[in-house]
């Protein structure tokens, strides 16, 4: 029951995560977390992590990762499948119909008017790692702030876009960074 429960829930976040990896992690976090409590709060921030470290798609590591977690690899194949699956069928249709219909003003409308929703789930799973990243609970209080992993995000920013750094060289350069501000802390 478990294998169904993994392929029809990645099934869902599948077929309804447009937007890509970060578009869906709401609608993860919903799934493992809310519904079947597969992972914990503390636990997604770990998966969202990872599955941003890994190579691929984040909906697909993030697949993966739930389901050996659960499962074993056996979910991890059920859970990966599940979240594929819906994309390869969808994404065939819709190429087939782009490709015929691309000039039409309508579809041109349609997919303007996608773009602020997956915006806004983007940003909605961006303040919930956020608020998790530097606040020892799950709500804001200034009193709990972690000041190091604050730092370290705008330090980040500002070498992303101020800099225009290598992903890679920032993400090291922030893993050393954690590292040094752990021996302050201890």
């Amino acid at each position: 029951m478990i294998y169904l429960q993994l392929f029809l829930s990645f099934l869902k976040i599948g077929a309804f995560s447009f937007g890509g990896g970060y578009a869906a992690m709401p609608m993860i976090q919903q799934q493992v977390v809310d519904v079947y409590h597969w992972l914990s709060v503390s636990e997604f921030g770990d998966l969202v992590t990872i599955s941003q470290m890994t190579p691929g798609p984040i909906a697909i590591n993030a697949a993966t990762f739930v389901g050996i977690r659960v499962a074993g690899w056996q979910g991890a194949l059920c859970a990966t499948m599940g979240c594929v699956f819906p994309a390869c069928v969808i994404v065939t249709a819709i190429a087939y119909f782009y490709v015929k219909y691309r000039h039409m003003e309508g579809l041109q409308m349609v997919l303007n008017t996608l773009r602020p929703a997956v915006i806004a789930l983007i940003l909605t799973s961006g303040i919930t790692i956020l608020t998790q990243a530097f606040f020892q609970e799950s709500h804001i209080d200034l009193q709990q702030i972690n000041w190091i992993q604050g730092s370290i995000f705008i330090i980040c920013m500002y070498l992303l876009l101020r800099k225009k750094k290598d992903p890679i060289i920032v993400m090291l350069f922030a893993g050393v960074l954690n590292v040094i501000g752990s021996f302050f802390i201890s």
